[in-house]
């Protein structure tokens, strides 16, 4: 499912920070060792607690602004998102980012007199109505200050960034195919069940069916209200690869992907 990567100037300055090498890497304290050579400030973020899970989903994220020479940096503002990742979908094997982004700001905490921030009760979860497919379970917590607040001179730019863990439960899908032969020409039907955690209702759940090695949700459907799906698909003389993947709409409940066993007997001779 196509996304953007990071559409935000946080994104943008924090691209330019990587390839000008001019980042400040995460500290775990403040001390004058941890700022790089030229570097006026260090910047850190973390999490507590730094997993979380489907009953507890909420964190306080925190972190410091020190000068170089270890002394606490008050009055800095400090860019906060949140970020979730999902697997990029690269059958090809090109040399692309292996993720995509989905960012939302959580806001620009100002340090304190002892050159600390903090946001709290921050909710380590998927907000919006995209798909779930190749969603990670860790979500990244990036903490950007830019000193001129221009994306264009990165030099002046100070970033660093902290996973949490987002433990899932599991999901299961169970099936039926109308044929486990096919050629060319057939109807393909698939008709099955999501079984999600108790206490979780099926409804929006996506199941997607992939035929064909370069497309991963060639045919979709969300599930009926208790469960049930059905698909049907047209097989072409190319499909050579049979699959179900789920992606259930709750990031902390698990999609599962399930090969078929078909065979498509008009696939070409090698």
């Amino acid at each position: 499912m196509p996304r953007k990567s990071l559409p935000t100037r946080l994104a943008a300055t924090a691209a330019l920070l990587l390839a000008a090498g001019a980042l400040s890497a995460p500290a775990a304290s403040a001390k004058p060792s941890d700022a790089s050579p030229g570097d006026a400030y260090v910047l850190t973020v973390s999490t507590n607690p730094t997993s979380t899970d489907f009953d507890n989903r909420n964190v306080d994220v925190t972190g410091t602004v020190t000068k170089a020479d270890g002394t606490p940096a008050p009055n800095i503002p400090v860019t906060i998102q949140e970020v979730v990742l999902f697997t990029t979908w690269n059958p090809w094997g090109d040399p692309i980012d292996p993720n995509y982004y989905e960012p939302r700001d959580l806001g620009t905490p100002v340090t304190d007199a002892n050159g600390k921030f903090t946001i709290p009760d921050v909710a380590i979860d998927h907000v919006g109505g995209s798909s779930l497919l190749n969603v990670q379970h860790r979500v990244q917590i990036t903490a950007l200050y830019d000193e001129d607040g221009d994306p264009n001179t990165p030099q002046d730019g100070y970033y660093a960034d902290t996973t949490v863990a987002a433990n899932a439960k599991p999901s299961a899908v169970s099936y039926q195919v109308n044929k486990k032969k096919v050629k060319a020409g057939d109807i393909l039907t698939v008709q099955g069940k999501v079984s999600l955690p108790k206490g979780v209702e099926p409804e929006g759940t996506e199941v997607f069916l992939q035929t064909y090695w370069e497309s991963e949700y060639h045919v979709k459907t969300t599930v009926e209200d208790d469960g049930y799906f059905v698909l049907s698909v047209r097989v072409s003389r190319q499909d050579n690869t049979f699959k179900l993947r789920t992606a259930p709409t709750d990031l902390y409940v698990a999609g599962t992907d399930q090969p078929l066993p078909i065979t498509n007997t008009s696939l070409p001779r090698t």
